[in-house]
């Protein structure tokens, strides 16, 4: 009679996330549009990368050169107006490291995710997944390492970074103690909450841990007035953020609740936050990121990563960017709702002003400003007038 029970109690989670996928591959459980978006980001221009998969994040150097991109390769490219050419590595073991997407290599090739340049030195700092805190300079080439382990534990999983340019301050995030980036998987469906933000001091070469216990800490931005930090906890779905300044130093909140998975954060020039959103919020998306059961009984059964994947976006993958004040309030929401040219961004960069006419020339100066963003997934950065 117990052993009856006890196989009773270990189906039942079995057949309920069985049936979960089963309404997911119907498209019941697709995550709904978000309340007042605009479907704007079809409209993006896209710019293949040739013989490369996975740009993560993206930026531009102090006199507006590029944009720079980490792909899954290793290699950090700069486009230089007409193609993407090489501009760093951050492993010198590349002899075995001419596959565009090989997951198993890339604790040996390095996976570059954040990258911010320093604007007084020139210099693009860099987090590798695998390899830690990194540095290379304005001429780019071979990257140097400056972190690590942080308490004698080895980084796992290092994501983004943002740079307070007037403390000589690194902030960047490891986004768990357990799991490495190519197991990005199971870290979100088993709740795992080992992430940390960090503050490297670029002087001192000391590291000093601002918050733990993070369930996916993934992007990283600092304020316009360097008041506080913000960090995004991917499973939770929402945007944490960190006093530096203020009667509420060192203290943290909840900066916005989000109806999806954020990845990148970054400032735009007026203070404003863009967030990009891994996916929208449906309901097994909910289901696996409330319930550590849920998650833990999807990676017992036979699927496949792209399985999981689909699952877990809720079958129809699509762009959806988001804006936000520098209080939290959202202030805009921009989609690809049939995925038609993004659906899968890891961070949105807005160029304004002179920056975006020398940019993007003179069929955009009217546009109100342009929107880069990243779509790992098709392997191409788009740019979207707006």
């Amino acid at each position: 009679m117990n052993s009856k029970l006890i196989l009773t109690a270990l189906a039942l989670p079995l057949v309920a996330v069985a049936v979960a996928v089963a309404f997911a591959t119907t498209g019941l459980f697709t995550p709904p549009r978000v309340r007042g978006s605009h479907d704007l980001l079809h409209r993006a221009e896209r710019i293949h990368l040739p013989g490369a998969v996975g740009p993560e994040s993206l930026v531009f150097d102090p006199s507006g050169g590029g944009p720079y991109t980490g792909v899954a390769d290793g290699r950090i490219l700069k486009w230089d107006g007409q193609n993407w050419v090489e501009f760093a590595v951050t492993s010198s073991q590349r002899e075995e490291c001419s596959e565009a997407f090989n997951p198993t290599m890339e604790h040996i090739c390095g996976r570059p995710l954040g990258l911010r340049f320093h604007r007084k030195s020139g210099d693009l700092y860099i987090a590798d997944a695998y390899l830690g805190l990194q540095v290379v300079g304005p001429q780019g080439g071979m990257a140097s390492p400056l972190v690590i382990q942080v308490q004698g534990n080895k980084l796992l999983f290092t994501n983004d970074i943002d740079i307070d340019e007037e403390a000589n301050a690194i902030y960047f995030t490891d986004s768990s103690t357990v799991f490495h980036r190519r197991e990005f998987m199971p870290s979100i469906l088993t709740i795992d909450k080992t992430g940390k933000l960090m503050k490297y001091d670029i002087s001192s070469k000391q590291v000093t841990i601002l918050l733990q216990g993070l369930a996916f800490a993934n992007g990283v931005a600092l304020s316009k007035d360097r008041s506080f930090v913000l960090v995004a906890e991917t499973t939770n779905r929402r945007i944490l953020r960190y006093w530096l300044q203020g009667p509420n130093i060192g203290k943290h909140d909840t900066f916005v609740e989000l109806p999806g998975l954020p990845d990148n954060v970054r400032r735009n020039q007026e203070g404003e936050f863009w967030v990009a959103l891994h996916s929208k919020t449906g309901l097994l998306t909910k289901w696996a990121t409330s319930y550590s059961w849920f998650g833990s009984t999807m990676l017992k059964l036979s699927l496949n990563f792209k399985q999981l994947h689909y699952f877990l976006v809720g079958g129809k993958p699509h762009a959806t960017a988001i804006k936000l004040s520098s209080e939290g309030k959202i202030l805009q929401v921009l989609e690809d709702l049939e995925g038609t040219t993004l659906r899968f961004i890891s961070e949105v960069e807005e160029r304004n002003g002179e920056q975006r006419n020398k940019l993007l020339h003179d069929w955009i100066i009217l546009m109100p400003f342009t929107c880069w963003s990243l779509d790992s997934r098709k392997s191409k950065a788009g740019r979207n007038n707006i």
